[in-house]
């Protein structure tokens, strides 16, 4: 497995941030979008893919990226090392004018090993990255359940009847997993399927800050696969792991 150091996950977090200050600019009307036929969503993921690819590629240009707004290169499933990247996960939050729960993603899969990465919430002005992976904070009396705002998702319904839980929605898995990670939530949990880039990052920075994640049936989440969907998703409190594994099998 090819080795990774200090300087990938300090620039996961440095691009995903600075990706995040040109979506706030473009958000706010710094960029002439008159002379384009784009709207606000599609000029915001393109901008910040762009900028994305330029940071990768000049740092480490003998990666490769999997971007949710770029071709894909069936090579990549031949290297280890794979930047995984969202340019704007919650496009339709982005362009309702108030919405915070956005974000951006960079992660890197070392042999398909979420190992690094960077979801930040420009909104907040918060990048969480496993450069410097927050503790997980205490737990709350009230299990809370976040999941999809725009979509039913059963499994969070029953969750919540079995575990006594409060149900929250929210956009953007980003913002949904890092609302675990940062302790507004206590299980994060999603079915229906999503695509590679809208996990991997948040799966990174929530392993590195001692947050379980995996499938639904418990099995670790692998990727750069040659598929790149991924069924479903659970992201929870290291402690309620077990019990809300076992009442999902």
């Amino acid at each position: 497995m090819a080795k990774t150091s200090e300087l990938d996950h300090e620039f996961a977090s440095y691009a995903a941030t600075e990706a995040g200050k040109l979506l706030l600019e473009i958000r706010a009307g710094s960029h002439n979008l008159s002379s384009s036929n784009l709207d606000l969503g599609a000029y915001g993921d393109i901008q910040s893919h762009d900028l994305l690819v330029k940071l990768i590629s000049d740092q480490f240009p003998n990666d490769m990226i999997l971007s949710e707004e770029g071709s894909e290169d069936q090579n990549r499933t031949s290297k280890e090392r794979v930047w995984i990247i969202d340019p704007l996960d919650g496009t339709r939050e982005y362009c309702i004018e108030g919405r915070s729960d956005w974000a951006v993603h960079v992660a890197l899969s070392n042999n398909g090993i979420p190992e690094v990465g960077a979801v930040a919430l420009p909104s907040f002005g918060m990048t969480y990255s496993t450069f410097r992976p927050p503790h997980t904070p205490l737990a709350s009396d009230t299990i809370r359940i976040i999941y999809s705002r725009t979509r039913s998702v059963p499994v969070a319904e029953f969750l919540s009847e079995e575990l006594n839980g409060d149900l929250f929605r929210m956009g953007s898995a980003g913002a949904k997993s890092m609302a675990v990670v940062n302790g507004d939530a206590d299980i994060y949990v999603h079915s229906g399927g999503q695509y590679e880039w809208d996990s991997c990052a948040p799966v990174a920075v929530a392993l590195a800050s001692g947050i379980h994640a995996s499938r639904l049936d418990g099995t670790p989440l692998r990727y750069n696969q040659k598929d790149l969907h991924v069924p479903d998703l659970l992201i929870c409190r290291k402690e309620l792991a077990d019990p809300v594994l076992t009442l999902l099998r």
